[in-house]
């Protein structure tokens, strides 16, 4: 085998090279390519004049309070940032010490929290605003440098994560006998109640869904019955259906004087029913894992338990990545459901804004700004998925 063999055809080396193998490798090639690529350049041409010239940017920056933290009070809102600067410093640090996934959420954080200082400069929010945002963008990179030196242990990270949770929630809502003055729920709105109705649903459903899915493969005849039942009857049913028995019929089954508020009730039938979805994903990765591993464990004395923690449910979740990720996006997108019991999720807020005067004409403003936010959180997630699979060697090994 000669040099010439090994060296690969200097037309394939290169970005000139690259064209020519991808986008230009035949007359039919060629000829789409330019047709999309002229198309894509009127359309950006199109939209970036009217977005320029035409637009009303204004109805966005006159109303932005309203569309990141709804009819909370503006006095108060310093709690919103203090409890972003949680998420913010732990964020930094997990992508310090984790890498990879995690620093892509903490770049795509970081991003959005600069990308809104710089829509509250142009708004009535006023300057705090944007040294909070800016301050919490530029906190995520100061704890990344942290995090990369300190080399913190990542059960502590996993620890304090969970420890944030309840304290962020103490933060937006206040607590009664303190000097943080409770904010009632129905107050609670805009990108804020989207991502706290996401969150908490994300991280209540898998769990459950975990445990759904080893109860449905359970040897216990209750539990397994039990298990299927409730996930065949929820996936049976819309989750409208779901928000509505939340929000109509519970309070009825509360005991006397015991209440509920409205949000809460939204957050609890949005995690029962993502739980069931979830259940059947991580099903599918259970009955992928070969009963030879199983047999294999048990043959060197490990329990069922240890058999399901320490071998079957890592590979299982690792294999149902991809479908759980998908599931988390569209349950954020589910997420403006909510409107139908009454509560003022970004969509919601949208339609309300759209309801001023001075607002009218502007419908296409104000849904191309949720779009942009929905698209910008939903990107991160996928690529986040992307990386972890990358990570793990899904698909690969």
């Amino acid at each position: 085998m000669t040099a010439e063999t090994l060296t690969p055809p200097a037309t394939t080396i290169g970005p000139i090279g690259w064209l020519r193998a991808n986008l230009f490798s035949g007359p039919v090639s060629a000829f789409v390519t330019v047709l999309v690529g002229a198309a894509l350049v009127w359309l950006g041409i199109q939209v970036g004049g009217w977005a320029t010239a035409d637009a009303r940017w204004s109805v966005v920056t006159d109303n932005l309070r309203v569309f990141l933290i709804g009819r909370y009070p503006g006095d108060l809102a310093w709690r919103i940032w203090l409890s972003l600067a949680i998420p913010s410093v732990l964020a930094g640090l997990s992508a310090g010490a984790f890498g990879r996934t995690t620093r892509t959420l903490a770049v795509t954080l970081s991003a959005v929290q600069a990308l809104i200082a710089i829509l509250i400069a142009f708004s009535p929010i006023g300057i705090l605003g944007v040294v909070a945002y800016a301050a919490n963008a530029a906190a995520v990179w100061v704890s990344y440098a942290v995090g990369r030196r300190a080399r913190i242990p990542r059960r502590v990270l996993a620890g304090a994560w969970l420890v944030s949770l309840p304290i962020t929630f103490v933060l937006i809502a206040g607590f009664r006998g303190t000097p943080l003055t409770p904010v009632g729920t129905n107050e609670w709105g805009g990108l804020l109640l989207t991502v706290l109705l996401a969150a908490v649903g994300i991280v209540l459903s898998f769990p459950l869904g975990v445990l759904l899915a080893l109860g449905r493969r359970s040897r216990l005849p209750a539990v397994r019955i039990l298990s299927t039942g409730y996930i065949e009857l929820i996936r049976g049913v819309p989750l409208v259906t779901i928000l509505f028995m939340a929000d109509l019929i519970l309070p009825l089954f509360l005991p006397g004087g015991w209440q509920l508020d409205r949000v809460a009730r939204a957050m609890g039938g949005i995690s029962l029913f993502s739980a069931a979805y979830v259940a059947e994903n991580v099903r599918g990765g259970l009955q992928s894992i070969p009963s030879g591993q199983v047999e294999a464990a048990q043959a060197l004395g490990l329990s069922g338990v240890q058999t399901n923690i320490s071998i079957v449910l890592p590979q299982a979740l690792r294999a149902v990545i991809p479908a759980n990720v998908g599931l988390f996006i569209s349950l954020l997108k589910d997420t403006t459901l909510v409107t139908i019991i009454g509560l003022l999720e970004l969509l919601n807020v949208g339609r309300a804004v759209l309801g001023q005067p001075e607002s009218l004409g502007a419908r296409m403003e104000v849904y191309l700004f949720i779009a942009a936010v929905f698209f910008v959180l939903c990107y991160a997630m996928s690529q986040a998925s992307y990386r972890l699979e990358r990570q793990l060697g899904v698909g690969t090994r």
